[in-house]
């Protein structure tokens, strides 16, 4: 006797809501409607005859029912997905696929791509900067570069490099912050704050003692407000204030004079970059490209994790 499924459209829609905890989001990945996502859960909950997620006002979460039955629907998506990929010549000419933040991607992945396409002229990368969750294997990412505190359960975390926060400005607005005695007075600045990460100057601050630099007084809930770190940047070479620069995304600018140092001192950031994969994704007997790609990867970051921050730092790192 067969076996009775669920409609597979509606386990495909509640697979994308579930894991975004978003019918607008699950809407935006599938390419439909959020009407349409609501739809086919409302069906599948009647087809089912339980309650997968809780609506309210604010958005919506997954019942201990519904928390419960995505993990069956989830891998059992990643078993499909994982049998599509083994099937013979299936590989032949597919991408590899790597989810990254837009700011690492211009500004640390893409200038080192070139050197990878001239070891491995046949394989082709896509790189996806949206900020969408990424689900292995099932949205058909190989790959995917996070900032995060720690590794997260059921993929694989590699570690690539941390990060370290220094503030950072132009030249001539460097110039504005220094008293009549020619001491930096921080207070005087406007400092420019990155929405998703508005603790970074707080670390900052508490991780430096400084007696040459006045730092009692500063206001962290005063000034210039963006919302990636790519406009902080970008802000801070225009003489709209300070941004708390991130090594090594911000070492080009300052080996190229664009960006100046606020002050010398820097602190080690609590995030860290890793490459995420499904667990065994990268395997050499399957996709060899991907085990290649992944430990060019690791080998292009290693200086970065490796290397300290003495004065020449910076040169070598931006010539990379």
């Amino acid at each position: 006797m067969p076996l009775r499924l669920p409609p597979l459209p509606a386990l495909r829609f509640f697979e994308a809501a579930g894991r975004h905890q978003s019918f607008k989001l699950a809407a935006a990945e599938l390419n439909v409607t959020p009407s349409a996502i609501s739809h086919g859960i409302v069906g599948l909950e009647q087809s089912l005859g339980v309650e997968l997620f809780v609506r309210e006002p604010r958005g919506i979460s997954l019942t201990v029912t519904g928390a419960d039955y995505l993990s069956y629907v989830s891998e059992a998506f990643s078993l499909i997905a994982i049998g599509t990929q083994r099937l013979p010549n299936h590989r032949v000419n597919r991408p590899i696929a790597l989810s990254c933040a837009p700011t690492l991607a211009s500004r640390w992945l893409l200038p080192r791509l070139a050197a990878f396409r001239t070891r491995w002229p046949d394989a082709n990368v896509t790189v996806d900067t949206s900020h969408r969750q990424v689900g292995f294997p099932v949205d058909g990412f190989d790959f995917a570069i996070r900032l995060s505190r720690a590794p997260v359960a059921g993929t694989a975390w590699t570690r690539l490099f941390g990060e370290r926060l220094v503030p950072v400005c132009s030249p001539a607005y460097l110039a504005n912050l220094r008293d009549a005695h020619g001491n930096l007075d921080l207070r005087r600045a406007m400092l420019i704050h990155v929405n998703s990460a508005s603790v970074d100057w707080q670390a900052w601050l508490e991780g430096v003692a400084l007696d040459e630099v006045a730092l009692d007084g500063i206001d962290l809930n005063d000034g210039l407000r963006v919302d990636t770190i790519q406009l902080a940047f970008e802000a801070a070479s225009m003489g709209l204030g300070v941004a708390l620069g991130r090594r090594p995304l911000v070492d080009r600018d300052l080996a190229s004079g664009a960006l100046v140092e606020a002050c010398p001192q820097t602190v080690v950031s609590s995030t860290a970059y890793w490459l995420v994969c499904a667990p065994n994704a990268d395997s050499a007997e399957h996709r060899p490209e991907l085990s290649d790609f992944k430990q060019w990867l690791l080998s292009e970051a290693a200086p970065f994790e490796n290397s300290s921050d003495d004065p020449n730092a910076i040169a070598r790192r931006a010539n990379h």
